[in-house]
């Protein structure tokens, strides 16, 4: 959404990632009502929220350099984490806060259908006020559709031509990553085949994916890519299974003419 349009056709095949803009799309019209109840629920479940006030003890921070703000919130995340899991699992304001305190700030379910990741070292903070508020001026002045649907479903079904931009955002094929559990090489091949078919109808696209993950190759995107224009994007992959350092190449590549790197 950061590209000047004047219509969006966003997709993601996550229900829960839809849900989630749909939710905060409604709550764009009434962000003052919206603040009430998120403020009702972080008092409710006792979580830290230091874009008012911080609430954080001196004794806690001593002790927990680095982790306090996972200490404090622990109790109060697991108890709104077990209550989402007993409900129906509708409360997308809930799902909100599970993502706003998780770690990571991820979404992930189990096998059994339950949210199921641990306190993250985070919270309620001016950062996430910011985003939510330029979320929510960006949805009141543009024409934003999503969708949620398998995204070669989801192309096919628009009309697309050489005015129009399409940037697709895949999983990792060579990382570890939660979002990748759905993604194969032979997903991939149909991917850069689709991204070829577009270039033929001349019309633009970008696409991200890492090229290189932990003495891994991806050598089928990487040889494709070699066809068109490649940048580097500077990132810090973390996983939920490892967050170390590790040594990654994640690149943009484009069907439009800019300066090449070497992949």
């Amino acid at each position: 959404m950061n590209v000047r349009a004047e219509e969006y056709y966003l997709n993601d095949i996550d229900k829960n990632v839809y849900q989630l803009h749909i939710f905060l799309q409604e709550q764009a019209k009434t962000p003052a009502l919206f603040y009430e109840k998120i403020e009702a629920e972080i008092e409710k479940y006792g979580l830290s929220r230091s874009y008012k006030t911080d609430i954080i003890p001196s004794k806690l921070k001593e002790e927990w350099k680095k982790t306090f703000y996972a200490k404090f919130n622990q109790e109060g995340f697991e108890r709104l984490r077990n209550d989402f899991n007993l409900s129906d699992k509708q409360n997308i304001l809930h799902l909100y806060l599970l993502l706003i305190y998780g770690f990571n700030r991820m979404i992930r379910f189990n096998s059994a259908g339950n949210y199921n990741l641990p306190t993250g070292n985070v919270d309620f903070n001016g950062n996430v006020v910011s985003a939510l508020n330029n979320y929510f001026k960006i949805n009141l002045k543009r024409k934003i559709n999503w969708f949620n649907r398998d995204y070669i479903d989801f192309v096919e079904s628009i009309e697309i031509n050489s005015n129009d931009f399409v940037y697709f955002d895949p999983p990792y094929l060579i990382t570890f990553s939660e979002y990748n559990k759905l993604w194969n090489i032979e997903k991939e091949k149909e991917m850069i085949e689709k991204l070829d078919s577009l270039n033929e109808k001349n019309i633009k696209f970008a696409v991200s994916n890492v090229t290189h993950y932990k003495g891994n190759e991806n050598t089928l995107f990487s040889e494709w890519a070699k066809k068109y224009q490649a940048f580097p994007i500077k990132s810090n992959y973390i996983s939920y299974h490892d967050n170390s350092v590790k040594s990654f190449k994640e690149v943009l590549v484009t069907n439009y003419e800019q300066t090449k790197i070497q992949l």
